[in-house]
């Protein structure tokens, strides 16, 4: 209610990138275009059996934004259900199994993934409900909800495959060929269908945002400062390591070590498989993939770690004062991750209390605008869900998740240059488009000249939005005035300050 309040009485999303999956959906279930504008495909979604969904809600339910919003409530309560199942096995007392449960909720932050309206809340009830199967071997059902949930999960979030893989390496090391060769064809499958489907609409296997954050590998000249940034950059000296996966790890490798000793190699694997899985599969996602963001890329694996982690550590439930005079090493890092729990729902809470805030504010206010004065006109941005969801414009998009042209400018965490500069100019001129609305720290000092800035808009605190101002540029020279004009008569929020420049 507080975050509506801000807001006119509407619920905003507190992340832009839940209007991208909207855009996308809308698009693909009015117009039959995969795309964040209505009229060329775009690959922008990195989630495309979640905005498929939705796309399906919206050809029957019609064009609604709060749809995501139901969608998630309905796999948040699957989620609670499905870990209710778990922990109850595990623990006799109904408290330990509530204090299981909250705790997995709030490590993994899952009311924040629910409100965001993003597809980390399906990534979890799948992860929870493939290992829930897995632990339950003997159950024929369970064994069809392991390997549905597989085929699944790689379809709603692309870092799925470091678990399909490592999944199966386990299985390998317990010489299980056949279950190993069954992990890979059921998570894989989907994803390789849906490359060759990408690859032959614009040339590149993955989403663009995969290609974009994603890291990549190549074995040229750039190859050592490739390694550098994978094992230095991304994960030793990742400070969101430290404060997401470090600890939980630490807690399995204890584990792991204690149970060596006396005990053969396949022995220890076999007893501390998921263990050993859901470690390697963070070392993985933190090297290869992103851990910032809502703490949203990692709700997946703070709910796997909570799953294996607690059956491990059940004595610190049921007699914690006992527990805390014989483990006092597992203790600390125990007591660590409930400190950084506690840290991550109170920043939670901010993001909860001004993201929405925020996005309507910024990029609501400016999709108003172009709706308004330019809603099928050709215009640069950096900032796309919003602003493609709430118009009908001709979109380029500088960080290069709804353009291929610029990805090769944004690929493996390229700064801009000179020569994006350059494309820029050109593209838009002899492209004829109209506007931009960018943040300038995102181009600088890069910014096309023949581009000049109309006006500025400011909003207090940002919490979820990159910067606090974004401009608004010229393109065609001839429309300069008539946009500062535009400018001046639109209604703008009363938190927006808007500064028109003097020399255009």
């Amino acid at each position: 209610m507080m975050s509506v309040s801000k807001t006119d009485g509407h619920y905003v999303y507190p992340i832009d990138d839940a209007y991208t999956h909207l855009a996308m959906a809308k698009n693909f279930a009015l117009y039959e275009m995969w795309g964040v504008t209505r009229y060329e495909f775009s690959s922008t979604s990195s989630s495309p059996l979640f905005t498929g969904f939705l796309s399906f809600l919206i050809k029957i339910f019609g064009n609604n934004d709060q749809i995501p919003l139901y969608v998630n409530l309905i796999f948040g309560a699957g989620t609670v259900y499905i870990l209710n199942l778990y922990f109850s096995r595990i623990f006799e007392s109904p408290g330990s199994v509530v204090l299981s449960v909250l705790f997995t909720l709030f490590i993994s932050v899952l009311h924040l993934q629910v409100l965001s309206g993003m597809e980390h809340v399906l990534h979890v009830f799948l992860l929870a409900l493939n290992i829930f199967c897995l632990t339950r071997p003997e159950d024929k059902r369970a064994v069809s909800g392991f390997y549905l949930s597989l085929l699944l999960m790689g379809m709603v979030r692309f870092e799925s495959m470091f678990y399909f893989a490592v999944l199966a390496f386990v299985f390998v090391l317990l010489k299980q060929w056949k279950k190993a060769a069954s992990v890979l064809l059921t998570g894989f499958i989907p994803i390789a269908a849906f490359c060759c489907i990408n690859y032959q609409q614009d040339g590149y296997l993955f989403p663009n945002s995969v290609m974009v954050k994603g890291t990549k590998l190549a074995f040229d000249g750039h190859f050592p400062q490739q390694l550098k940034q994978i094992f230095l950059d991304n994960f030793l000296l990742n400070t969101s390591f430290y404060k997401i996966g470090f600890f939980p790890v630490l807690i399995c490798l204890v584990l792991i070590f204690r149970a060596i000793k006396g005990k053969n190699f396949q022995r220890v694997v076999q007893d501390h498989f998921l263990l050993i899985v859901i470690s390697l599969v963070m070392i993985c996602h933190s090297m290869f993939a992103d851990l910032k963001g809502l703490f949203r890329y990692e709700a997946y694996l703070l709910t796997g770690f909570s799953m294996v982690i607690i059956p491990e550590v059940k004595g610190c439930l049921e007699d914690p004062g006992s527990y805390l005079k014989k483990e006092k090493v597992l203790s600390v890092f125990i007591l660590m991750n409930v400190v950084l729990m506690f840290y991550k729902f109170f920043s939670a809470h901010r993001m909860l209390s001004e993201g929405g805030k925020n996005i309507y504010e910024q990029q609501i206010q400016s999709a108003k605008f172009l709706h308004t004065y330019y809603n099928e006109s050709k215009v640069v941005a950096n900032d796309i869900g919003a602003v493609t969801y709430f118009t009908d414009i001709h979109l380029l998009d500088t960080a290069g998740l709804a353009s291929v042209e610029t990805i090769p400018f944004n690929e493996n965490k390229r700064k801009p240059d000179a020569e994006f500069e350059y494309f820029l100019t050109r593209y838009t001129a002899d492209r004829n488009y109209d506007i931009a609305v960018i943040y300038d720290a995102w181009l600088q000092p890069y910014i096309p000249k023949n581009w000049k800035k109309a006006a500025v808009l400011k909003i207090k605190n940002p919490v979820t939005v990159s910067r606090d101002e974004v401009s608004i540029y010229s393109i065609n020279h001839t429309s300069g005035h008539e946009l500062q004009e535009n400018i001046r008569k639109f209604k703008w929020n009363r938190n927006v300050q808007v500064t028109l420049m003097d020399e255009l």
